[in-house]
């Protein structure tokens, strides 16, 4: 079988199972972070860790496509507001070219009025995570490490399915 090959930016913090499940589904995946973060994982997958500074996106670039060993066919990528732009510019020329990309967007970083960026890498079909607070009767609380990790590894399956470009709102306001 052929090695999948999968790019996860963030993916040692709060994205921590959607990479374990990555990994007990065979993948390689490639972790630029600042600092190394162990995982306890099991599968027949491996990760590796790439020490990673956002502020130097090509060079985070150069060591991520070292790691890889080939062409990624996964980027899922949680990064800060201002080195978005940069970084997934940066590594953009790593991915294969039928390969996926989901980014993931705090509440923060994307507009209830205006909306989600713009995917920054175009030629790829991009399925946007935005992660909102739940309210429910008045009350106000932060999804769940496994709310946040179901809904991207939900969108990761979109993406590797073929599915078109979208934006999939997590959180929100429940009715009860």
């Amino acid at each position: 079988m052929a090695v999948r090959r999968a790019l996860v930016l963030g993916g040692t913090g709060m994205l921590t199972r959607v990479t374990t499940g990555l990994i007990a589904d065979g993948w390689h995946v490639v972790l630029p972070s600042r600092r190394y973060a162990p995982l306890a994982a099991e599968g027949t997958g491996r990760a590796l860790w790439v020490e990673a500074d956002w502020s130097y996106p090509e060079r985070l670039a150069d060591r991520a496509a070292r790691a890889l060993g080939g062409p990624a066919n996964l980027l899922v990528a949680w990064i800060e507001s201002r080195s978005r732009v940069p970084v997934l510019k940066a590594v953009a020329r790593l991915l294969a070219p039928d390969a996926p990309v989901v980014e993931v967007h705090g509440s923060s970083s994307a507009d209830p009025i205006a909306g989600c960026p713009d995917p920054v890498i175009t030629d790829h079909p991009t399925q946007q995570v935005v992660l909102r607070p739940v309210t429910d009767r008045g009350t106000s609380r932060w999804l769940t490490h496994a709310e946040i990790a179901a809904s991207v590894t939900d969108a990761i399956h979109r993406g590797l399915d073929g599915r078109p470009s979208g934006i999939h709102q997590v959180g929100g306001v429940h009715v009860s």
